[in-house]
C-alpha cells in the first residue's frame, strides 16, 4: 500500500485540528454529490460558509491511474484553484470499501485538502449497489480499517460522517469506534439509513446529542436545518461544534447569515466576505453591485426576518453563474442546472416559460459558453419579472411578507426571495398521519401538539410536512369530528 506508516507526528488532532487549522468553524456546507462543486463552494463562503466539503467521489474509479477525465472532473488539480489558497478551509469526501484504493486516492488530494472525509451515511441505492456509504454501517472491521489506514498513513487528519442507529445505544457505540479508528471530526446526521428522500422524517437531536457528550473529539450536527433561525436551536439541543447543512444550503446558500453579508473588496472570484454585517449592497459580486447601484430597487427585495437572511434568487443565480464564467476549472453542466433550479424555484411554477426555457438550455462541446450565455439571459429576465412583483408589494411590511404558518410551524416567503423547499409526504404515509391525526382530536388532544414532530423544524430534503397537506388534515379532522375511533380509522384521504 502506498505510504504506509507516515504518520506526521506533528499532525494536529480534535480539537487542535478544529481550532487552529479549521478556525473553530459553526457552519459548515456538506458534501453534495454534483452540487458542492468548486464555484458553489466559492458562492457558500460569500455568504457565511466556514468550511465546505466537496461531492462525494468514489475511491475505487479515483485510485484508478487510467481515468483521468474521472480525476479532473471530480477534482481538478492541474488548474490550480481547486483545493488552492482560498479554496480553504476545504475537506475532500471519498466513499470507498478498500483500504488500499481509499489511501491511493488519498494520497493524491492530500497536499490540496485540510482533511479527508469518509462518507459513511450515503442511503441511495447506488450506495447499496456499490457497497459504501451507510451500507457499511454492519462492517465495523472493515469501517475501522478504512479510517485507521487514513489516520495511520496520511499527514491530514480523517474524518467520518455517519447515520445513526434506532437506538442510542448502538449510535454511541458507534461513534465511539469511529473515534478509536481515528477520525478526528465525527459528522452525525440523525437519520437512520432507512429515512430517505419522501420518507425522510426528522432527524433525533437527541441521538447527536449523546454522541457529543460520548466522543472527545469534535461532532458536528446534521439534519431538520430549515431555516437560519434553527441553527442556534441545534446547537443547543445537541451540544455540537456545528452545524452541516445540504439541501437547506442549495435552496438558500445564505442560510448561514442573519444579517446581508459585508462585501469583500478583493477583486479574486475566489474571495470570500468578511463577518457578516448588514450592508447597503448585499450582493458580493461586483457586476450585481453595480446594476443594483444603477436602479432604485424595491423596498422589500431583500428580506432579513427572524428566519434569517433571504436575498433575491436572481442575484444569487446571477452571481453563481459570474463565479462559473470566471473560473479556468470547468464546472460540469449538471450541477449547473441543478443549482438553477433550486435558487429559481419559488418563482418557476409562476413563470413556466423560463421554466422551460432553462431546461433546455444545452452546452455543446466547445461552444460552453453559449450555454452560461443562455442561462445569464433567462435569469436576467427572471430578474426583471420578480423585481416588478416586488414593486407592488412596496407598501407591505416583512412582518406581513414572511409569514408563520401556526399548524404546520412553516414559513412562507415572498416567491423573489430564496426559500426553503418543503415536499409533501407520500399519500399513503400522509393519509395514515392524518387518520391518526384525526383520532387524536376525537379523543381531546390538542392539535396544537399534534403531531410532536412539529415542535422541531424540518429541512428541505428531510421533509415534514407541507401546507396541502396539513390543509388536509384539518379538514380530515373536522369531516369526522362527530365519528368514533372506528370510523376515524376507516377514513381515505381520497374520500376528501
Amino acid at each position: 500500500m502506498p505510504g504506509l506508516h507516515t504518520q506526521n507526528p506533528r499532525k494536529l488532532a480534535g480539537y487542535d485540528f478544529y481550532r487552529q487549522i479549521l478556525h473553530s468553524p459553526k457552519y459548515v456546507v456538506a458534501p453534495m454529490v454534483d452540487q458542492s462543486e468548486l464555484a458553489w463552494r466559492i458562492l457558500s463562503r460569500r455568504y457565511g460558509g466556514q468550511l465546505v466539503y466537496t461531492p462525494m467521489i468514489n475511491a475505487k474509479m479515483f485510485a484508478e491511474g487510467n481515468r483521468k477525465p474521472f480525476r479532473e472532473q471530480n477534482f481538478n488539480i492541474s488548474k490550480g484553484e481547486e483545493g488552492g489558497p482560498e479554496d480553504r478551509p476545504l475537506i475532500v469526501q471519498f466513499c470507498a470499501n478498500d483500504p488500499e484504493q481509499l489511501l491511493t486516492s488519498a494520497k493524491i488530494v492530500e497536499p490540496y485538502c485540510d482533511a479527508v472525509d469518509i462518507n459513511l451515511g450515503c442511503p441511495q441505492d447506488i450506495a447499496r449497489r456499490g457497497h459504501y456509504g451507510s451500507f457499511l454501517q454492519d462492517e465495523w472491521d472493515l469501517i475501522y480499517s478504512l479510517i485507521n489506514t487514513l489516520h495511520l498513513n496520511l499527514s491530514v487528519p480523517v474524518t467520518a460522517k455517519f447515520r445513526v442507529f434506532p437506538t442510542v445505544e448502538k449510535t454511541v457505540e458507534y461513534a465511539k469506534m469511529l473515534e478509536r479508528a481515528g477520525a478526528q471530526i465525527l459528522t452525525c446526521h440523525g437519520r437512520t439509513r432507512d429515512q430517505r428522500g419522501q420518507r425522510s422524517g426528522i432527524a433525533d437531536w437527541e441521538k447527536i446529542r449523546a454522541v457529543k457528550e460520548a466522543v472527545s473529539v469534535p461532532v458536528f450536527a446534521n439534519g431538520n436545518i430549515l431555516v437560519h433561525s434553527d441553527i442556534q436551536r441545534c446547537l443547543d439541543a445537541t451540544g455540537a461544534d456545528a452545524v452541516m447543512s445540504a439541501e437547506g444550503n442549495l435552496y438558500n446558500p445564505a442560510i448561514f447569515l442573519a444579517h446581508p453579508p459585508v462585501a469583500s473588496s478583493s477583486s479574486s472570484p475566489l474571495a470570500a466576505v468578511s463577518t457578516p454585517e448588514p450592508c447597503a449592497l448585499p450582493s458580493t459580486d461586483p457586476e450585481a453591485q453595480e446594476v443594483a447601484s444603477a436602479e432604485e430597487l424595491p423596498r422589500n427585495w431583500y428580506i432579513t426576518a427572524e428566519t434569517g437572511y433571504h436575498p433575491p434568487h436572481t442575484t444569487l443565480a446571477l452571481e453563481y453563474l459570474a463565479i462559473v464564467r470566471s473560473l479556468a476549472t470547468p464546472t460540469a453542466p449538471s450541477a449547473i442546472k441543478g443549482h438553477l433550479f433550486k435558487l429559481l424555484r419559488p418563482a418557476l411554477s409562476r413563470e413556466t416559460d423560463i421554466r422551460n426555457s432553462l431546461g433546455k438550455v444545452t452546452f455543446p462541446k466547445g461552444k460552453e459558453k453559449e450555454g452560461l450565455q443562455k442561462y445569464e439571459a433567462l435569469v436576467r429576465e427572471m430578474d426583471i419579472r420578480m423585481k416588478r412583483d416586488a414593486r407592488e408589494a412596496d407598501g407591505k411590511s416583512v412582518e406581513e411578507l414572511v409569514v408563520l404558518n401556526p399548524t404546520t410551524g412553516l414559513y412562507s416567503f415572498p416567491h423573489w426571495v430564496v426559500q426553503p423547499y418543503v415536499r409533501p409526504l407520500p399519500v399513503e404515509e400522509q393519509t395514515n398521519k392524518n387518520i391518526r391525526s384525526s383520532v387524536a382530536d376525537l379523543k381531546g388532544s390538542s392539535p396544537a401538539t399534534l403531531p410532536a414532530e412539529r415542535d422541531l423544524p424540518a429541512e428541505v430534503d428531510e421533509l415534514l410536512v407541507s401546507e396541502e397537506a396539513a390543509a388536509a388534515t384539518k379538514r380530515l379532522a373536522e369531516r369526522v369530528a362527530s365519528a368514533d375511533e372506528e370510523t376515524a380509522k376507516r377514513v381515505k384521504l381520497s374520500e376528501d
